[in-house]
């Protein structure tokens, strides 16, 4: 397998808070954000024996709960990756600020990462798994979708495929803690490993949307899709487009900005299922079912 990981700066830091009394609480931060700057330049004054009262107020469980401590009873905090504190210029900091919020958030586009693996199945189960959705052709049906809008989703679906789906679940279950470590996620329990097999042909698509914005959809983590499809490659287009993302009150949003992944034969793609993504159409002048873009994707769930 190759791994390729998309470039994203600045990367997500895992801060575990220590606070007088023994207590712990654990978040997570992009390198440059101002409240890491200020948490670095508290750490920073106490260790300089200077007078610091501020006054943190710091969003957990997104959003649901706040953690409030005063500067003073902040003993240390351990980053991963490792932050140097004298590494960190405060920039939007003040010698005069009292208290750190985030009631109202910069506008700022949160880009998104994907981890793509090439080779990710033998050539054998590659060829085998092609072979098989031409003999299971009249099971598939057409794609829906939750809010049953028309014309928002243009593709078949098997739903009921055992052998593969084993396969590719053992698979994805066998290297989850080093997809988790290249995007910078931490470590989760897995409730289920949903899958589905899609084919795309001429003129199919899905527009913009993201994998877990139902309650019925709230504990999917990881969205993944393998390719694979006939060699030579009998269609074009039908790229996957992974918007950024910006926060609008509790919400994340789609950004105008976006990373483009084209179908590669025998590749699979992860990424967070709350990025906003679409299907663009494809083009497939034969129209033949055997020369449609094939997938297997689907989505980790969190216990």
């Amino acid at each position: 397998m190759t791994f390729t990981a998309s470039q994203s700066e600045p990367q997500e830091v895992k801060i575990q808070l220590l606070l007088v009394g023994g207590h712990q609480y654990t978040i997570y931060l992009k390198s440059d954000a101002p409240l890491l700057q200020l948490l670095a330049k508290t750490l920073l004054s106490k260790h300089q024996k200077t007078e610091n009262s501020t006054l943190f107020q710091i969003p957990l469980a997104e959003g649901r709960s706040t953690l409030c401590f005063p500067g003073e009873h902040l003993v240390g905090m351990v980053t991963e990756p490792p932050i140097y504190l004298q590494h960190l210029q405060p920039q939007d900091t003040k010698d005069n600020i009292k208290n750190y919020t985030y009631a109202t958030p910069k506008k700022e586009n949160l880009e998104s990462r994907y981890l793509l693996i090439e080779n990710f199945f033998t050539q054998s189960e590659n060829e085998q798994l092609f072979n098989y959705v031409l003999q299971r052709k009249s099971d598939f049906v057409p794609t829906t979708t939750s809010t049953k809008a028309e014309n928002y989703r243009r593709s078949l679906v098997l739903h009921s495929f055992p052998k593969f789906r084993e396969l590719i679940v053992n698979r994805i279950k066998e290297i989850f803690p080093d997809v988790l470590n290249k995007l910078n996620i931490p470590i989760f329990s897995i409730a289920e490993i949903e899958s589905q097999l899609t084919a795309h042909n001429a003129q199919n698509f899905y527009k913009v949307h993201n994998d877990n914005g139902s309650p019925n959809t709230a504990t999917r983590v990881l969205t993944y899709v393998y390719y694979f499809y006939r060699e030579p490659k009998a269609f074009t287009e039908g790229k996957l487009i992974i918007y950024d993302s910006q926060i609008q009150g509790k919400h994340y949003v789609k950004a105008t900005t976006f990373k483009t992944i084209e179908p590669t034969n025998n590749s699979i793609v992860f990424f967070l299922s709350r990025y906003m993504h679409e299907v663009l159409p494809v083009t497939c002048p034969s129209q033949d079912f055997a020369d449609s873009r094939f997938t297997i994707n689907g989505w980790i769930r969190r216990s």
